[in-house]
């Protein structure tokens, strides 16, 4: 009998094709996510005369440098973005893989599509150049980031070299309270753990709190595992993943789904399964959260106030805090609900499907904004849906921005920037300084949180907006 193994052994395992002496592992790669950052890896390809080695395992999107205000590039007045997307394009055509492109109405955030087109599934190995493909681990895949160069290996080989992670798992117990998401579930995993205590390792989520998140959760929390530090997030397939997938367009069909299914049962962690590392987090105990500093670690209940530095014994995390309260302008001791918004941001590949965009309009709903405020939908389809669910009027008649699919405000690579010393409270995944523009002060929160500070002018507590403290 074979030792118990858990999710990320069985998919390891399962593409690796050789081990050198030295650890380092061949891997296939199942599934190649690229968007408009990509342009390198394919110039690599033209440089040394190479074809893309599996054009059917190779799916595009532009999303990091496209407007969210039209989908004419002809209007974008900066040439480096109307050329990276038309890189694209051009890659597209030479090379033959799928690509939604800019006026495809399925076009959008990579991270967001893949799942929502079926591409991606449980079982496979999953790579993108970009931090955040960790979110597709959501329907029991393994998926990670890679480099540039990496990226070009991928493109010519189908094959990437790694050294294998170790194993974390991450149980919640308990069960959420009312107001309490997703987002929040992790923001406050990244607050126990730290910003580095998933460094070196794959986490798998599990307990009964993640059992009980539908798929967009499921997907916000995965996505943000890289803020802890980790390789990659996952959670083991269930029924809640079986009922998402199925139907999608690419999803298995007939026999093929049928065959699916065994497949995708067998790969929850076995029964006796040993990690590296164990940490239990209480569900129960975790409120509407926010980030006050500049590291996704740093973060509190919507409740507590902005800590103090001189509390903190250690010397090195004492300046580290004063530095991160000078940058984001806030005096110890303050309350978080005290605290003024200048911009709101409900987007991103962490926050910006359908069930976001619910969420964020059932507070906004016959409220008008009193802070500056805009939704970015995850995609095409996203967008389509909501506006068939009259989500966008909602936006709309309380004075909020509605804009098409696209990164967006995340990063701000397509000119929506945040003012330096201006204050956002955004669902993106990252707080660091100049994250959203040179000098922009960034505080996460989950899309009812972000509504609730678009209402209010100020960060407040969403449930008693929502009457539900």
């Amino acid at each position: 009998m074979s030792a118990p193994q858990t999710l990320f052994e069985k998919i390891w395992q399962r593409h690796v094709i050789l081990e050198r002496e030295d650890g380092a592992v061949l891997l296939h790669v199942a599934r190649h996510l690229i968007h408009d950052g990509s342009a390198a890896g394919f110039r690599t390809l033209r440089e040394r005369g190479l074809p893309l080695r599996r054009p059917d395992r190779t799916f595009g999107t532009p999303d990091h440098y496209v407007p969210t205000t039209t989908r004419d590039m002809a209007t974008v007045t900066e040439g480096g973005r109307r050329d990276m997307v038309a890189a694209l394009d051009k890659n597209a055509r030479d090379f033959g893989f799928t690509e939604f492109g800019l006026n495809d109405a399925r076009q959008g955030i990579i991270h967001v599509i893949g799942p929502e087109q079926g591409i991606t599934q449980p079982g496979l190995l999953m790579v993108c150049g970009d931090s955040h493909t960790a979110t597709h681990g959501a329907l029991g895949a393994l998926a990670f980031g890679i480099g540039a160069s990496e990226v070009a290996h991928v493109l010519a080989t189908q094959t990437l070299w790694q050294a294998k992670p170790r194993s974390m798992r991450v149980n919640v117990t308990g069960q959420l309270g009312p107001g309490v998401t997703a987002k929040d579930v992790i923001i406050a995993i990244i607050a126990q753990v730290s910003a580095a205590g998933g460094t070196g390792h794959v986490i798998e989520y599990a307990g009964p709190v993640i059992r009980a998140l539908s798929m967009e959760g499921r997907l916000t929390l995965c996505n943000m595992s890289i803020e802890a530090g980790a390789r990659a997030g996952m959670v083991a397939p269930d029924d809640v993943t079986y009922a998402y997938l199925k139907g999608r367009p690419y999803a298995p069909t007939g026999e093929a789904w049928d065959e699916a299914l065994v497949f995708w049962r067998s790969l929850p962690s076995d029964e006796g399964a040993v990690f590296d590392t164990d940490v239990t987090v209480d569900g129960s105990a975790i409120a509407p959260m926010l980030t006050w500093g500049t590291s996704p670690e740093s973060a509190g209940p919507i409740t507590g106030r902005v800590p103090d530095p001189a509390a903190e014994a250690d010397e090195e995390r004492r300046a580290s805090m004063q530095a991160a309260l000078d940058y984001m302008g806030l005096t110890a001791g303050t309350r978080f609900t005290d605290i003024p918004v200048d911009k709101v941001f409900i987007g991103s590949c962490t926050n910006s499907r359908i069930e976001d965009l619910r969420a964020a309009a059932a507070v906004v709903k016959g409220r008008k904004a009193t802070t500056w405020a805009m939704v970015v939908p995850g995609s095409g389809l996203v967008k389509a849906q909501a506006e068939a669910e009259g989500l966008d009027r909602i936006f709309l008649e309380a004075g909020i921005e509605w804009r098409h699919a696209g990164c967006s405000m995340c990063v701000g690579m397509n000119g929506d920037l945040v003012a330096a010393g201006e204050r956002c409270a955004s669902t993106s995944n990252r707080n660091f300084a100049g994250r959203q523009g040179r000098g922009a002060r960034t505080h996460l929160v989950s899309p009812a949180m972000a509504a609730a500070a678009a209402i209010a002018g100020h960060f407040a507590d969403v449930r008693e907006m929502m009457g539900a403290a």
